[in-house]
């Protein structure tokens, strides 16, 4: 299937579509005024990548790079691109797509229409990452030669250095995302911008609206100070018009081409939208808020005053906020410049300040990055610098989006930030103000993330952990109150070495590996003290070992997720086992009790009895020395979880990713059968139920780590069936905890009910 219009696309298509895909095919089918188009499908693209024999070349120049080393990194995305662009497409693919294109101008009435060329890479536009301006868009895309040029240009943007770098630092597998492109009738707006259906800061029930002349490409790319508009969205009360100096707008040239052209003096000053237009846009927001069933961030654009939805996605930097506290901003400084607070948080350093891309290099940790306006090409900068600061862009722009996703205080739209502020002077920025003062502030510089934070004290009796997978994330999960750490991952803490744990040992430095492992152990068990961890030992499949230093004699397995990975690879490679033991005895020796250790893809408690020997060989005696337990995620272990308990454990943790798909015989990551996975399905939910009940009769701990702790109203059944702990990622941590909360309020008042009747 090469290509599938929007009319035959919804939001489970993502594996088809990709996420921009999905979501346009979604708001079609509800009958959301969306410019028509078609997708051409991530399947597509696999099988061009296949027919011209590139992707084996691909995936080993990317096996290369340093992802830390930028001018490295943008060579290997050049030579990539290259290698894409310059290899033939099959005739039989250009035939679909050609002819697809022509029905879509046959549709509108016009010859060579023109077309928006989007990629949209199946990781896209999900609740849990942002790819935001990872790929290219081309606009004023117009006859058959140029369509097939633009997509093949799309599908090599899937390996921008931006792109390749987000990828890495968010563990998506570059063999495992693909990009379908998404070909839309282009809308030749007179106005555009953006919609957040809720404050994407807050959380507060308002849609917060920019908007500025001509495409919307100068609000998302933040060329622009846009108007900002903020409605009520209770009565369509308008609460606040911001009017900014809209110096460029992106509009046609007269060959159809999109440039970027100054705005006429009499409108640079002017209203973009009315009080109407405000009304229809939040009406049509609450529509497509009501309709997902979650706050959304949409881009949308008048044509001839007609509106048009253009994209829809889930906010991925929402959560619950409290009022942070004010800081006197007479005790900071001067204030040096003003502009919009576009992610809350202070934060002080020296002031860097970035014109061009090749300068990125000086951003230290810790310093304040100031620029006209940040690209995707900067998120590597960005994650090293304490503070962003912008002369240009709205709270809906590349620079908002991005640091409120990775908790960076942030101020845009200042105007004249590059030319008033001193290179490496101190400053400190307060990011819910919109304000940078002279100086560097004595209260400490923090990280302020808009989920991390709770809004009031919930005392739940099932306790709500948080899964964490890197040592520098432990900070930011222990500030949401979460009660400990229910699954602390050790692929990162070994795998950020970049040296294969076998060839440490191989090498004669043990000691070396159980240091990296206590170490990296020892701030996360800092940051929850007394709260408890839970230590999962290694569980990498071998394609993640296999580019490691030492890692070449690695088997190449057909499907590593059913391969030599978990318990059975450790128990085959004991040493390894054995260093991981000594390192949690190294921890627990300086005090640090509150770690235990769980052992994973266990399917015969055979294997926990040799695991619990090896750990009593190292001197550390489980359950006497340190809580021992368990991952449950064969459906071998959860039917047989009573032999576990004979052999004697402390806690069990439910898997439940894993867990899916080894029932369902669906691989997670298989775009092709994806639609099929589904944690919900009925045996999956009896081996959990079946788990945590045998655990809750024997005294046996009993939590889950899995995807299905993130949903309210699984979660509800898990607190029902009796589990003991709940353990999600920390974005979520607040809103499990308040459904725990009402689930456990229900339970009392159902048997309260019960004993009146």
């Amino acid at each position: 299937m090469y290509v599938v219009k929007f009319e035959d696309l919804n939001k489970s298509d993502i594996g088809i579509a990709g996420g921009k895909g999905a979501n346009l095919g979604e708001l079609t089918q509800a009958g959301i005024p969306v410019p028509p188009g078609f997708v051409v499908t991530a399947e597509t693209y696999q099988k061009f990548m296949e027919d011209a024999g590139i992707n084996d070349k691909v995936m080993d120049i990317l096996d290369k790079i340093d992802i830390n080393d930028t001018k490295a990194l943008q060579a290997a995305a050049e030579e990539i691109k290259g290698i894409i662009n310059s290899a033939p497409i099959p005739d039989d693919m250009i035939l679909f797509i050609t002819e697809a294109y022509n029905q879509l101008c046959q549709r509108v009435g016009e010859d060579d229409t023109d077309v928006a060329i989007r990629s949209s890479a199946t990781a896209e536009d999900l609740p849990e990452a942002s790819f935001a301006g990872q790929q290219d868009t081309f606009l004023h895309v117009s006859g058959n030669d140029e369509v097939i040029e633009y997509i093949r240009k799309c599908w090599a943007s899937l390996f921008e250095a931006r792109a390749i770098f987000y990828r890495e630092e968010n563990d998506f597998e570059h063999s495992k995302v693909y990009i379908a492109v998404v070909v839309q009738k282009m809308a030749n707006a007179d106005k555009a911008g953006v919609m957040f259906t809720v404050n994407p800061s807050t959380g507060e029930e308002i849609a917060l609206i920019e908007g500025s002349w001509g495409l919307g490409e100068s609000v998302v790319s933040g060329d622009v100070t846009p108007d900002n508009y903020q409605v009520d969205k209770k009565n369509n009360e308008i609460i606040n018009v911001t009017i900014s100096d809209k110096k460029v707008m992106y509009t046609n040239d007269e060959n159809g081409t999109s440039v970027k052209v100054d705005v006429p003096e009499d409108k640079r000053n002017e209203r973009v939208l009315s009080d109407s237009e405000l009304i229809q846009l939040t009406e049509m927001g609450k529509r497509v808020q009501a309709h997902y069933g979650e706050p959304m961030d949409t881009e949308w654009a008048f044509e001839n005053g007609v509106l048009f939805l253009l994209q829809a996605r889930p906010i991925t930097t929402l959560g619950d906020v409290e009022e942070q506290k004010d800081e006197s901003a007479e005790d900071v400084g001067e204030v040096l410049v003003r502009g919009l607070g576009a992610s809350p948080g202070m934060a002080s350093g020296c002031v860097k300040i970035v014109f061009d891309i090749d300068e990125l290099d000086k951003i230290k940790d810790g310093d304040i990055m100031v620029t006209t306006m940040t690209t995707p090409d900067m998120v590597p900068a960005m994650r090293r610098a304490s503070g962003i600061v912008t002369d240009e862009g709205g709270v809906t722009c590349h620079a908002s989006i991005i640091s409120r996703e990775l908790g960076i205080p942030c101020v845009v739209g200042t105007g004249n930030a590059t030319a008033t502020l001193v290179e490496n002077n101190g400053v400190t920025l307060d990011g819910k103000k919109g304000l940078v003062f002279d100086g560097i502030s004595e209260t400490k510089s923090e990280e302020v993330s808009a989920v991390s934070v709770e809004a009031a004290p919930i005392i739940t009796v099932t306790e709500v952990k948080a899964n964490v997978s890197m040592p520098e994330a432990a900070e930011k999960a222990a500030a949401t109150g979460a009660d400990g750490v229910g699954l602390l991952r050790t692929e990162h803490l070994m795998l950020t070495s970049g040296i294969h744990p076998g060839k440490f040992i191989a090498d004669g430095r043990e000691d070396e590996l159980i240091d990296t492992i206590a170490d990296n152990v020892q701030i996360v068990a800092d940051a929850f003290y007394p709260k408890p961890v839970w230590y999962r030992t290694l569980d990498a499949p071998t394609d993640e070992f296999i580019t490691l230093e030492g890692g070449e004699n690695e088997p190449r397995e057909h499907n590593p997720m059913l391969g030599w990975r978990g318990i059975r690879r450790e128990l085959d490679q004991p040493e390894i086992l054995k260093c991981e033991f000594k390192a949690i005895k190294k921890l627990h020796e300086k005090g640090y009790t509150n770690i235990g250790i769980m052992i994973p893809l266990s399917q015969n408690p055979e294997e926990l009895k040799k695991a619990k020997e090896l750990c009593s060989e190292v001197g550390f005696e489980p359950h006497k020395d340190v809580d021992f337990g368990m991952m449950v995620e064969i459906p071998a272990a959860a039917i047989m979880i009573d032999e576990y308990i004979k052999v004697g454990i402390d806690f069990v943790s439910l898997g439940t990713n894993d867990l899916t798909q080894y029932t369902l015989a669906v691989d997670r990551n298989n775009e092709f059968v994806a639609k099929h996975y589904s944690e919900e399905h009925p045996a999956v939910m009896k081996l959990i139920e079946r788990t945590i009940r045998k655990c809750a009769e024997a005294g046996v701990k009993c939590s889950i780590c899995g995807q299905a702790g993130s949903v309210p109203h699984i979660v509800e059944k898990l607190v029902e069936f009796g589990i003991t702990s709940v353990s999600s990622n920390t974005d979520a941590i607040a809103d499990v905890r308040k459904t725990v909360a009402r689930a456990e309020q229900k339970i009392i008042l159902d048997a309260a009910r019960k004993r009146l009747e």
